[in-house]
């Protein structure tokens, strides 16, 4: 028998719990253990629930009691549960967890130390909820090179898009229907500024790489600015506004960064729509490889965290190894990044036309039948300082969104 321990009894706790009680024993058949919940933490007590007998209020019950094996943290934000986990380590217990803050801010750390004590330090719930991709990345994709990891890695932002599209509604109103339905925080800050996707992409980069790429280094942009007039272009274009976090490597280069993005349907994240979410990966032997499924959610996060726990029980008293150096990786400057990208300008005289020309060359010209007081375009291909510099000449730009076609 394997006793864990789970530190939180909100939406993902209590999955976890339900995961365990529903599939326990074809769990406890493909782990070869059995798999008992002896603790679960909270500040709150459940009365009527069959977990109050096991509710502890003080973690050191736990990380001292020698029978808890694995330690599940579910509680999110970085303390106390990055004080929890390394006193849980320290003291040769293996933790799983969902918790995207701890792991983009103390991955490689937690992944020496738990190498160090013999014990395993497992997160594949952290990124895409249910969708595997850390053990893939880990695991199955180790005799190719990583050039690229590109996903739609938040489903709150991705659902806001999707009803914009479908439905012609502006973001604000979208955004509320979404608090009302639970896709939503009360404070979606983290969501649609991107926060959220960019923490996600900087793990995925750290295990890609191999190297620590810190969150804060990554240049973020969210959804706020997406407006109804974006996604009539779009469609006018054939085409759909993403959120995407994405890194790439260009030979020495890695550039990292999160912001929307104009993509037709030959992308293969074109058709990931509503709450799902989608991750592409390019390796330089396999070429692409697509994950898709629920990113969020309290049962397909449950069920990325128990598949830890099974391997986490598999593997006592054996490290599995994962190729995450604490030594930094430096990105590239975004600015030497290139695109191109699809602008909106408030005038449609000759006089503006003519500038445009003259500053950005040859480009595309995109038309809507009921904007006629603008002039849209995409650019040919130059780099993001380029373009900086070519849009501070005119002040009457409403809006630019980068293009991946």
């Amino acid at each position: 028998m394997v006793n864990i321990a789970v530190l939180g009894y909100g939406t993902v706790g209590s999955g976890v719990v339900e995961v365990l009680n529903v599939n326990g024993d074809s769990i406890n058949k493909r782990c070869g253990h059995e798999i008992q919940v002896k603790y679960v933490l909270d500040l709150r007590d459940f009365p009527g629930d069959p977990i109050q007998d096991k509710i502890v209020h003080n973690y050191e019950t736990i990380v001292n009691d020698p029978e808890v094996g694995i330690i599940v943290e579910v509680m999110g934000g970085v303390e106390p549960a990055y004080t929890f986990v390394k006193e849980a380590i320290l003291k040769g217990k293996s933790v799983c967890t969902s918790n995207k803050e701890l792991v983009a801010k103390h991955g490689a750390e937690l992944l020496k130390l738990s190498k160090q004590m013999n014990v395993n330090f497992l997160f594949e719930a952290s990124v895409g909820g249910g969708i595997p991709i850390i053990r893939p990345l880990n695991q199955s994709l180790t005799a190719d090179e990583i050039e690229e990891i590109t996903g739609i890695l938040n489903g709150t932002t991705n659902y806001i898009l999707t009803k914009m599209s479908n439905e012609g509604s502006d973001f604000n109103s979208v955004l509320k229907e979404a608090q009302a339905m639970g896709y939503a925080e009360r404070n979606p800050q983290a969501d649609i500024e991107g926060y959220d996707a960019c923490r996600k992409i900087a793990i995925l980069s750290s295990l890609a790489f191999g190297m620590q790429v810190d969150f804060e280094d990554i240049y973020t942009e969210g959804i706020t600015k997406i407006t109804e007039a974006d996604i009539k272009y779009a469609k006018a274009m054939g085409a759909s506004i993403k959120l995407l976090g994405s890194s790439k490597k260009e030979q020495d280069h890695v550039y990292a960064m999160v912001a929307p993005m104009l993509i037709k349907p030959s992308h293969p994240l074109f058709s990931v729509n509503d709450v799902f979410n989608g991750i592409f990966v390019r390796g330089n032997v396999i070429g692409d490889v697509m994950f898709y499924g629920s990113g969020a959610g309290k049962l397909p996060t449950a069920s990325a965290v128990v598949a830890d726990v099974v391997d986490a029980a598999k593997h006592i008293g054996t490290n599995i190894m994962t190729l995450w150096s604490s030594k930094k990786l430096e990105l590239s400057d975004i600015k030497r990044a290139t695109h191109r990208f699809f602008v909106r300008v408030a005038a449609n005289d000759e006089k503006t036309k003519e500038q445009i020309a003259m500053e950005f060359g040859q480009v595309d010209v995109i038309a809507v039948p009921d904007m006629k007081e603008e002039y849209a375009f995409i650019t040919m291909p130059m780099s993001e300082e380029t373009y900086q510099q070519k849009a501070e000449k005119f002040k009457n730009i409403v809006s630019m969104i980068r293009v991946n076609f």
